[in-house]
């Protein structure tokens, strides 16, 4: 019966479940203050009668100490005994009326036994047969005569038990408006606690696969400062998890559109490579003087797979630089490596007049200098590739605020503003028509940027009709000292 009583409890609502604990908090006041209550009020009508018997009992003492009667002295329902005492003996007088004592008076000889023992009043309740509660006094009139009275108690039950049962009513009354308006204020008091398991429910019937933003949020305010504090931490956490949905949705979608890529990048040149593999082979059994030929293409196709292999193993190594750092810094000159990828470009890219602005003589940075060399390559590369030919290219080197900036800049068509935002993805192309053999995979910006990111540096780009400029910001490594690097000059 208990154990079931417990599940029930158990299965109510917080709402119900506090007003009933405080309806039971409220019902052991009311018992403590019921009975406090009631206990004084019975105390304090026992002392008015006990002044009662007292003053009668004077006046009564004073009659028959004049007259030796108690006529005119006497109260209705109250009983009157006199006593003379000899040798310690009370023996009853004959009463002056009949209706003066009880039938049984033997709590009366009692009491007055007990006065002529006693040196001052003696006071007790007693049970009378057929009369119900009754107050004795007992006083010594005069020596030898001992007076006891006895008034009745009916009266202070009475009172008493009206004054339980206005209690009772009064605590049940006030104890079933408690719990009912008790309930009502605390349901609506815990509606935003009830309004945020609803959003809970909501969250978990939504599917996170189909969407990267949660559609519910809780914006119902009210019900104090630590509904208030709730309510904000679960926004905070809906919000959390939104930006990781988000995150998660990006990165599956990058993932996706990359594997996808990767996968067209990749079939060109393996096809490549089995076509100039079968053409290697017959022309060794056909033509041998085609198998130079058709080994060199075979091998150009696999160096240039092993360049795209590369370049993705790269990308993947900076995706996971907590784990595996693909980067080997040492003290380097940042103007000498621009020097050295101008002059390679000058080489391999005669068609485009390359000019280097003049700058500081030396900026040594803490760098992987085959990394940044990479990058700046890339831009170089990516300047050419998609400007016409005898289009000038400019690089410059400057420091300024703690920074060192390397710029390239060319004075080809631009690049479209929708597609400015796009071209450090990886396989993006802004030309979809360019020839790969042209055009590239589409994967040296977003290596570049990677690289530049992983030095803890940016690209900016900007670009109007007439130029192109790709910034490459890195942060300086100063001295202990405090001083620029050697060969520093800031602007």
């Amino acid at each position: 019966m208990i154990g079931r009583l417990r599940r029930t409890y158990g299965r109510l609502r917080l709402g119900t479940r506090l007003a009933l604990g405080l309806g039971g908090l409220a019902l052991v006041v009311f018992a403590v203050v019921g009975t406090a209550l009631t206990t004084y009020m019975r105390d304090y009508l026992s002392n008015q009668l006990d002044t009662q018997l007292a003053q009668a009992q004077i006046a009564q003492s004073k009659s028959l100490a004049d007259y030796g009667t108690l006529s005119g002295k006497k109260y209705y329902s109250w009983f009157y005994a006199v006593y003379d005492v000899s040798d310690g003996r009370p023996v009853l007088r004959r009463p002056e009326d009949p209706a003066d004592l009880p039938t049984d008076v033997d709590d009366f000889t009692a009491v007055a036994r007990a006065q002529t023992g006693a040196d001052t009043e003696v006071l007790r309740t007693e049970h009378l047969r057929d009369k119900g509660e009754y107050r004795l006094r007992a006083c010594e009139v005069e020596p030898g005569v001992v007076l006891v009275s006895a008034a009745p108690m009916e009266d202070i039950e009475d009172t008493v038990g009206q004054l339980i049962t206005v209690q009772v009513v009064t605590f049940v009354l006030a104890l079933l408006a408690l719990v009912v308006f008790g309930r009502a204020m605390l349901r609506r008091g815990l509606q935003p606690l009830s309004d945020m398991a609803h959003t809970a429910r909501g969250i978990t019937s939504h599917d996170l696969t189909d969407s990267a933003r949660l559609p519910v949020r809780h914006d119902r305010r009210g019900g104090g400062p630590e509904v208030e504090e709730l309510r904000t931490a679960f926004n905070t956490m809906l919000e959390h998890i939104d930006d990781s949905l988000a995150v998660r949705a990006e990165a599956e979608q990058r993932l996706r559109r990359f594997v996808a890529d990767a996968s067209h990048e990749l079939r060109t040149p393996l096809m490549s490579v089995r076509g100039y593999a079968d053409l290697f082979q017959y022309a060794a059994a056909n033509a041998p003087e085609e198998r130079d030929k058709h080994l060199a293409r075979l091998r150009a196709e696999a160096a240039r797979m092993g360049f795209l292999l590369d370049d993705l193993l790269l990308l993947a190594r900076l995706d996971a630089a907590e784990v595996e750092t693909p980067l080997r810094p040492q003290e380097a000159d940042l103007v000498e490596l621009v020097e050295q990828a101008a002059d390679a470009f000058g080489v391999t890219h005669a068609d485009h007049p390359l000019t280097v602005a003049p700058g500081p003589g030396s900026l040594k940075l803490r760098l992987d200098p085959q990394r940044i060399r990479q990058v700046l390559d890339n831009l170089l590369t990516n300047a050419a590739m998609h400007t016409p030919a005898g289009t000038p290219v400019s690089v410059a080197v400057s420091a300024t605020h703690g920074t060192a900036q390397v710029r390239i800049a060319d004075a080809g068509p631009g690049i479209p503003p929708a597609d400015r935002e796009r071209v450090f993805d990886r396989f993006y192309r802004v030309d979809k028509a360019r020839s790969r053999d042209r055009g590239g995979s589409g994967l040296g910006l977003a290596v570049a940027q990677s690289l530049v990111r992983a030095h803890g540096g940016r690209i900016d780009l900007s670009s109007e009709p007439g130029e192109t400029v790709f910034t490459v910001t890195i942060p300086l490594v100063v001295d202990r000292g405090g001083a620029p690097p050697p060969g520093l000059t800031e602007t």
